[in-house]
């Protein structure tokens, strides 16, 4: 009988002894081991297929609970509009992103996926959402600690969804408006796009001092990872043309193009975007020299490199004419993750089959997985890989929008202001007769918006989020007494004989992204030429144009009594309505040089054959109204 206890006792020491050993054995799965044990520790155990999974990000629309245990998929994105259900909730994203990560969770060694998105003026994918005026208008504002509260403004409704990581900021430099997207970059000029790069701390964070450059840094539960984008010299492509190439020397691209990553990375970005542009002829997305070279070995860059949307696909002519050789010249390139998006089963036959044959080294699919790794360690995930719903209501809060709203008032630049500057039009009296609001932009949230917003291409209307309208801001801000007549676009006739005491036209650009918006005239869609003419030939006019960049107005702008470039300003209207009356006065400058026709472009401040209707940096400056009075000043 005295065996039984001794033979149960060592059993249970060697349970015992077991767990420990296992306890031991799994040093990634614990917080207090140093970082780099913890990705060297997880390394090792992990096989070919559970590396390159970590190394593929693919679409939410492919993406199941099954997928991400099957293939140990390392990360999921919706790209612009892909949402799990139409104005879906906060809680709807949440349930979709645990679904996706429990699928993450119950793999073998248990990775968490990190789940990215374009929120690029505030979480602009998903319905209720705060939206922020859109780069060109943050640009306009000069103001990089305001940036740094919409970084971490962004970041607290992101969270609030169950997503962690974030494409954005963009950091290019827009070299010609004829670009699609050049509403996404802050400036011409890289000191002002470097300046604004204090976004990245507002969205990830403030990185520690004394913390080694080039390490990834997130704070915690209430900040999401950047990116920083589109690598490099996209703003500069011939005539605007998107996706195409930047024809300039080494020294042009590291002195207007590269500027803004040295920053992004001091600031500890947490992964870089490729550009889909060439540079001098070169595929960005091929090109090792400026990816390995430059960026991980000279700028000591250590999160991770992503590719864009089917990046790789675009590295031939026509794109995925050879896709053994986009994933072979892409990899060996140094793209760490690539964002494939649905192809992803392709994609890993591909490159598992290139390691297997050697033509891609382990060195380069371990370089990617460490850095994969040490962004997903870094930010917490092993500890916190789940959503909860504690941040939900931060999504479209009253404070985001006030936010939003300062903005707004703060990227609004006055380029015309009466004919002297001893009588000024702005700011508007609020009691009057009668005055009217005219054009297509005036009651139109979508366009006030623009792209990137719930949908990729943006949209027209009121009815696909929440927000206040231009034409609502109005109303609400003018005395009671003040009868405001809105019409869309009015004949001459109807304004001459309404003795409007005077009228505000809203006009501008229809929403557009990336390519779609490439744009060789500039020219205000109809009918807004006709409105400003309509109504400026017969009354007192303030214009307020709606864009992503400068446009055409040199042949209107004696007609009009004031001019203001509102750019995207999102959806708080009400912004606008505050400096048009004078509760705040004007302040944005110029973040682009305004030309007078199209033949000019490119033109930037600097250029020796530089002749713009309103040069970079320019913007009349108002004071808010007091007790009735009214002033203005013209600065540089």
């Amino acid at each position: 009988m005295a065996r039984i206890p001794v033979f149960l006792m060592g059993l249970l020491l060697c349970c015992c002894l077991a767990a420990f050993a296992e306890a031991e054995y799994m040093k990634y799965k614990d917080p207090k081991q140093h970082l780099n044990v913890r990705i060297k520790d997880l390394m090792n155990r992990m096989t070919l297929e559970e590396k390159i999974g970590q190394m593929v990000q693919i679409d939410r629309s492919v993406a199941s609970n099954e997928v991400m245990k099957k293939y140990f998929i390392g990360s999921i994105l919706s790209g612009g509009g892909s949402v799990p259900a139409p104005q879906a909730s906060a809680e709807t994203w949440i349930n979709m992103f645990n679904d996706f990560q429990n699928g993450s969770l119950s793999t073998r060694l248990g990775i968490p996926m990190i789940y990215g998105i374009d929120a690029v003026h505030g979480h602009n994918n998903v319905y209720k959402a705060t939206i922020f005026p859109h780069n060109v208008g943050i640009g306009a504002t000069r103001e990089p600690e305001l940036v740094k509260k919409i970084g971490a403004a962004t970041a607290l409704e992101v969270r609030a969804t169950g997503i962690q990581y974030v494409f954005a900021p963009c950091i290019a430099v827009c070299r010609d408006p004829r670009w699609g997207r050049c509403y996404e970059s802050y400036s011409e000029d890289h000191k002002v796009v470097q300046a604004m790069t204090e976004i990245i701390s507002g969205l990830q964070g403030e990185i520690p001092a004394g913390s080694p450059k080039g390490v990834p840094f997130v704070a915690g539960k209430k900040n999401v990872a950047a990116c920083a984008k589109h690598y490099v010299g996209d703003g500069g492509t011939t005539d605007g043309i998107n996706e195409n190439n930047t024809v300039i020397d080494r020294h042009g691209l590291l002195s207007i193009h590269m500027p803004g990553y040295y920053n992004a990375i001091i600031r500890g970005v947490s992964t870089i975007m490729i550009s889909y542009s060439s540079w001098n002829g070169v595929k960005m997305h091929a090109n090792h020299e400026l990816i390995t070279g430059f960026l991980k070995n000279t700028l000591r860059f250590r999160g991770f490199v992503i590719s864009d949307w089917q990046g790789i696909d675009r590295i031939t002519s026509p794109p995925h004419a050879n896709y053994s050789y986009s994933i072979e010249t892409g990899i060996h390139a140094g793209i760490d993750m690539i964002m494939v998006p649905y192809n992803y089963t392709e994609f890993i036959d591909g490159l598992t089959y290139q390691v297997k044959n050697k033509i891609i080294p382990m060195s380069r699919i371990d370089d990617a997985v460490k850095r994969i790794l040490r962004v997903k360690f870094m930010m917490g995930l092993f500890e916190n890989p789940l959503a909860d719903y504690s941040l939900v209501d931060e999504l479209g809060r009253k404070e985001h929008r006030e936010l939003a709203r300062e903005a707004v008032r703060k990227s609004l630049v006055l380029l015309k202001n009466g004919e002297s500057a001893d009588k000024p039009v702005l700011p508007l009296p609020k009691k009057a007769a009668k005055i009217l609001v005219a054009g297509s932009h005036a009651d139109n949230l979508g366009y006030q918006c623009g792209g990137w917003t719930i949908e990729w291409q943006g949209l027209s209307g009121n009815n696909h989020t929440s927000g206040t309208t231009i034409l609502t801001a109005i109303k609400s801000t003018v005395d009671p007494e003040t009868e405001v007549v809105y019409e869309e676009n009015p004949d001459f006739n109807f304004v001459k004989s309404n003795k409007f005491s005077y009228a505000i036209v809203v006009v501008g650009e229809h929403p557009y992204a990336e390519t779609q918006g490439d744009s060789l005239n500039l020219t205000i869609p109809d009918p807004g030429p006709s409105t400003i003419t309509n109504v400026c030939g017969a009354v007192k006019c303030v214009v307020i144009i709606i864009s992503g960049r400068p446009v055409v107005i040199q042949p209107y702008l004696d007609s009009m009594d004031a001019l203001v470039a509102a750019w995207l300003p999102g959806t708080e209207g009400q912004g606008v309505a505050d400096v048009l009356f004078g509760d705040y006065g004007f302040t944005g400058k110029l973040p682009r040089t305004w030309f007078k026709t199209v033949d000019q472009l490119p033109m930037n401040v600097g250029d020796h054959h530089y002749d713009p209707l309103f040069p970079f940096g320019f913007g009349l400056t108002t004071k808010p109204t007091k007790a009735g009075k009214q002033s203005i000043s013209g600065e540089f």
